[in-house]
């Protein structure tokens, strides 16, 4: 029995497809059960519980032969810190009383340093508590800047006319679809070849900066001179919070950027064949980005 937390998610989804696909059993755990039935309808076993409820999820976590872990974003929490670490003493205690021997861990890059790396901090303490529970073996998959960041700018080219954020335009970022990381995390819990505790980065197909994502979906969308604008923090956080993000989630990705931007907060391994994924930023932008930009389009 497979155990997937967040699998209505982005990368949770994409694992419990795979497992499934591959007749093995699978309890999906989730906060709405309306939201599962995808894949009860498959096979799966629905679990409803709250990922900050210990006791709930030793429940869910009771016969796994493994689990795969993540913070479930909640960008509206007054106090985005303190749900993280409610989250992950939730989790530690969990795999630690269910007797879980092997978990797969949804990670970041920047999960080395424990400060000044904004939602990245809950992420580092994450590993820090599953590294204190002997006998369990975990995998923490630090993986890149989510290709999924970018579809908020739809809204931002259709108002505005250009791509914007806090990041440098030149700086070279690891950019990821969670479709990758999801494939990746699929294939290592059917394969549970990992022993004690270790990370390992997911880099994407290749390092891009905002300059050339500008370039990418402004040739996708037929905006050849599609620009990207680097936007100051303080015109900035008035906009996420407009986007449904507490005042501590704006911070904490603001903070985050700077810390980018720096270089402090940045992959730690050489690119190799081991940390490349095959989404490539081009199709993202075509197969995701694109729809997701007609769709608003039509309905404006």
């Amino acid at each position: 029995m497979y155990v997937i937390t967040g699998a209505t998610g982005n990368t949770g989804g994409v694992i419990a497809e795979k497992l499934l696909a591959r007749k093995e059993k699978v309890r999906v755990v989730g906060r709405d059960a309306k939201r599962l039935e995808r894949f009860t309808q498959k096979g799966a076993e629905a679990f409803v519980a709250d990922v900050t409820d210990a006791g709930a999820l030793e429940k869910a976590f009771s016969g796994a032969k493994a689990v795969y872990a993540l913070i479930p974003p909640s960008i509206s929490a007054p106090d985005v810190r303190a749900y993280q670490e409610r989250v992950t003493d939730a989790l530690a205690a969990a795999i630690k009383k269910s007797g879980v021997t092997h978990a797969v861990v949804l990670s970041s890059s920047g999960a080395d340093k424990s400060d000044k790396v904004g939602p990245v901090v809950g992420l580092h303490n994450l590993e820090k508590k599953l590294e204190a529970i002997a006998g369990l073996n975990a995998l923490f998959l630090r993986a890149g800047y989510f290709m999924e960041n970018l579809l908020p700018q739809v809204g931002l080219i259709q108002s505005l006319g250009f791509v914007g954020g806090p990041i440098r335009p030149d700086l070279p970022l690891a950019m990821i679809a969670t479709r990758d990381i999801g494939a990746v995390a699929a294939d290592t819990l059917l394969k549970l070849d990992f022993a004690g505790k270790q990370s390992r980065e997911l880099q994407g197909a290749r390092n891009v900066t905002y300059l050339e994502v500008a370039k990418v979906i402004g040739t996708a969308i037929g905006k050849p001179d599609l620009a990207y604008k680097q936007l100051p923090a303080a015109q900035l956080k008035p906009a996420l919070t407009q986007m449904g993000m507490s005042s501590s989630m704006a911070d904490l990705l603001l903070e985050m950027s700077d810390s980018m931007n720096s270089g402090y907060m940045k992959p730690q391994e050489p690119r190799s064949s081991k940390n490349t994924t095959p989404t490539a930023i081009e199709t993202f932008v075509a197969d995701t980005f694109v729809p997701a930009y007609r769709g608003k389009a039509a309905r404006a």
